[in-house]
């Protein structure tokens, strides 16, 4: 990973969190089971006591045994919350810096890139990096953050904090439903989000997958022949790469796992032939396709 110079609180001063409110739950659970593992240790006699009072024909040492194994489960539970809030925090905002610097360099040559996009931008930080690349490439390319959610303010304001905000412009869409034409960007990417698509529909059932497929499908369909996607996700990996080859996509390569948000993840890259012929199960919309930027 690149050298960024930047610690977890200047991102997190800039991008926040798009769901705080999980590692705050687990957390406030972690607390709550420490502090019954530490009454469990201050007070075990006492405990012990009024177990056997409870269970008077119950031997005394299986009172303490339920009572000492009781307090060991606590201080367990507690460590394993603590962590668990931890690495989402560090997933939702380190490990979503550094593995955006991983994935724009994917690109080999961001100075001929003219349109570039953020399927389920977020706050940006992702979107943020590709037009940071843009920048410093010297590049006259703007790439367009697309959310389904109404964020675009706090995008906005995110890529004006980076000083890139001439390279950046925001859109409400479904990522199903690409709104843009066929053919149009030069690269496209996506973080963490994907595996988002069809939840409602249940995670692990045929129809949440046939949503997730249609977004790859979406994404190729809009990458120019010669185009690059990269999409770092979850679980669903191995999913989308049997997709793109589907798709006849090429030099299609997978990162090492890297555990994010408590489960694996990996980076998927991949470059749309130079001459491609429509796949199986790949639709062309007729968009109308105007000043997105």
């Amino acid at each position: 990973m690149g050298k960024t110079g930047r610690d977890w609180t200047q991102i997190y001063s800039i991008y926040g969190m798009d769901d705080w409110q999980t590692p705050v739950f687990l957390l406030l659970h972690a607390i709550v089971f420490s502090s019954l593992s530490v009454l469990f240790l201050i007070y075990f006699n006492p405990i012990c006591a009024f177990f056997e009072s409870l269970f008077p024909s119950v031997p005394c040492g299986a009172t303490r045994f339920a009572a000492g194994f009781t307090g060991s489960v606590t201080a367990l539970s507690a460590l394993c919350l603590f962590f668990a809030a931890g690495n989402i925090f560090y997933s939702a905002v380190s490990l979503h810096w550094d593995m955006a610097q991983r994935m724009v360099t994917a690109v080999n040559d961001w100075s001929t890139v003219k349109h570039a996009l953020d399927v389920g931008c977020g706050r940006g930080i992702l979107l943020n990096a590709v037009a940071m690349q843009l920048k410093k490439e010297g590049s006259s390319g703007r790439v367009v953050g697309l959310d389904r959610r109404k964020t675009t303010v706090s995008t906005l304001r995110t890529a004006g904090m980076e000083g890139v905000q001439e390279y950046v412009t925001c859109r409400e869409g479904d990522a199903r439903r690409l709104p843009f034409a066929d053919n149009y960007f030069d690269v496209v990417v996506s973080a963490v989000f994907l595996h988002t698509v069809g939840k409602e529909l249940g995670r692990t059932t045929a129809a949440a997958a046939a949503e997730r497929m249609r977004v790859v499908g979406e994404v190729v369909r809009v990458l120019k022949p010669g185009g690059v996607g990269v999409v770092w996700d979850l679980v669903h990996v191995p999913e989308y790469v049997q997709r793109l080859r589907e798709l006849k996509m090429e030099d299609v390569w997978v990162s090492e796992s890297v555990t994010a948000f408590m489960v694996s993840s990996h980076i998927v890259s991949f470059r749309k032939p130079s001459q491609h012929v429509v796949g199986f199960g790949e639709v062309r919309l007729d968009w109308r396709f105007n000043n997105i930027c």
